[in-house]
């Protein structure tokens, strides 16, 4: 087994993904700001690093054979909404140096996590959309600025694919979630946010949802995320790819699936003013079952019932 870098590891699918490797055999190194904040470290290192800096990602890529580049500023529509500059910048500089440092030190390959934020605004209109394929992503006209910079970074990937034989893999997430990963104070998605706000919620009491909730997406369990980003770098695809689930909910559906696992009564949905994001998207799941003869296999109610647990837990232990 080779040496293994994991970007990102102190967030959510990062730290997953290193638990994931290590139970496989694999040695990893895990580099963050900061280190996962409900887990412990499973890396054989964690290097506390802030890859804007050049040197501090040639640090991170020394010694290693492959990696993961997870690290990414980020969080919900309610963070991506609000900091359009620095979220653009940020992440610039995190996969400019980290794709240029792993080239320069002979990594052999170079797995980049993008996200389903890169598709057009044009095909996203409407809450039943038509899923989305990887060819779907031109003409470009991402929402935000975290989907063009995540849209350069693919480009970038495929560039030093061309340029420098370099085996790039490239993952467009939709949705993750599960539980181990942010619930509040702003950068969460929604799902965590969702079982957060059931989770605080009186019997009787009302669940705030942003906008009308007839927003659509689909979401994916993080065991299922982890397996897929494995079994990607492990193929010979070097083009962009989905990894998401094609079962497409509203927020209302959302809601309602958490209220019931809940078991909680009464519980009504408030519709407020906030971002709200694309009308509707869907992940078009067909070349990922022709590369990988493989999908996602969770169903949403039995994710969501490992996340709300979880997340309750949480919020009663703060109680």
């Amino acid at each position: 087994m080779g040496r293994v870098l994991v970007t990102g590891a102190g967030g959510f699918i990062g730290h997953h993904l290193v638990t994931f490797l290590k139970e496989r055999g694999h040695w990893v190194r895990g580099v963050d700001l900061k280190k996962p904040e409900f887990t412990d470290v499973d890396a054989d290192e964690f290097l506390l690093l802030d890859l804007r800096d050049p040197a501090a990602a040639r640090e991170a890529v020394d010694g290693v054979d492959e990696v993961y580049a997870l690290a990414a500023d980020m969080g919900g529509m309610g963070f991506i909404s609000s900091n359009y500059a620095r979220i653009l910048f940020n992440n610039a500089m995190i996969n400019l140096n980290t794709i240029e440092a792993a080239r320069a030190a002979g990594v052999q390959r170079y797995l980049y996590s993008s996200s389903a934020c890169i598709y057009p605004e044009y095909r996203q209109t409407d809450a039943d959309v038509t899923p989305l394929k990887e060819s779907d992503a031109y003409p470009a006209l991402p929402q935000d600025s975290y989907g063009w910079e995540k849209l350069i970074s693919e480009k970038l990937a495929e560039y030093y694919h061309q340029d420098y034989a370099m085996e790039t893999r490239i993952v467009r997430f939709h949705n993750i979630y599960g539980p181990y990963g942010t619930y509040d104070g702003g950068r969460e998605k929604a799902p965590a946010a969702l079982c957060r706000k059931v989770a605080m919620a009186e019997e009787g009491g009302e669940v705030e949802i942003w906008g009308d909730g007839e927003q659509t997406r689909s979401f994916c369990y993080i065991d299922d995320c982890v397996e897929g980003i494995y079994r990607l770098m492990r193929s010979d695809f070097a083009e962009p790819i989905n990894l998401g689930t094609d079962r497409m909910v509203s927020i209302n559906e959302l809601a309602k699936i958490i209220i019931d696992i809940s078991g909680k009564s009464g519980l009504r949905l408030k519709h407020i003013d906030g971002p709200q994001g694309v009308r509707g998207r869907n992940s078009d799941n067909t070349l990922l079952r022709q590369v990988l003869g493989w999908e996602p296999g969770t169903s949403l109610e039995n994710g969501l019932r490992e996340t709300y647990r979880w997340i309750e837990k949480q919020v009663q232990a703060r109680s």
